[in-house]
């Protein structure tokens, strides 16, 4: 599945995606993505992971609605072929804050949570994107921490 979202990414991120896209834009359809990949981490997307990335997709970012319904779509279409997550991690690095990034972390283990289960997969995903994203481990375990409250 990384695969098909690489392809999304190229096709609206890439050097020859549409010259409009503007870099809030772009930063935006990398958080989807790994979002989607977080639901895919356990193979077992749940309708509950589903709601949760559209909604957060909804509140956090400005995507429209057939961007939106692609990134899920490609997310149906499940077969991890690759484990290489630099490309949409090195675009967060170089223009999201640090804050922005730990909300980022947040926001991934609320869809890792919703469905009330925490499987070693998700978990794993989560501790090698927080790492990519040089969030710092006491900030990994507060967001874990804040999403089980909440």
């Amino acid at each position: 599945m990384l695969t098909r979202l690489q392809d999304f990414f190229s096709f609206y991120l890439g050097e020859n995606a549409d010259a409009g896209t503007t870099l809030e834009h772009k930063l935006q359809l990398a958080a989807a993505a790994l979002l989607v990949e977080m639901s895919h981490a356990d193979d077992n997307v749940s309708s509950e992971e589903q709601l949760k990335i559209t909604q957060l997709l909804n509140d956090r970012f400005q995507l429209s609605t057939d961007e939106i319904k692609s990134l899920i779509e490609l997310a149906q279409d499940k077969k991890h072929e690759a484990t290489d997550y630099f490309e949409f991690t090195s675009l967060l690095n170089q223009h999201y804050t640090q804050d922005k990034k730990i909300k980022l972390v947040e926001d991934l283990w609320s869809v890792a949570y919703s469905d009330n289960h925490l499987d070693k997969f998700e978990e794993h995903l989560l501790r090698r994107l927080s790492e990519l994203l040089h969030v710092p481990h006491q900030d990994f375990i507060r967001t874990k921490h804040k999403v089980l409250k909440s």
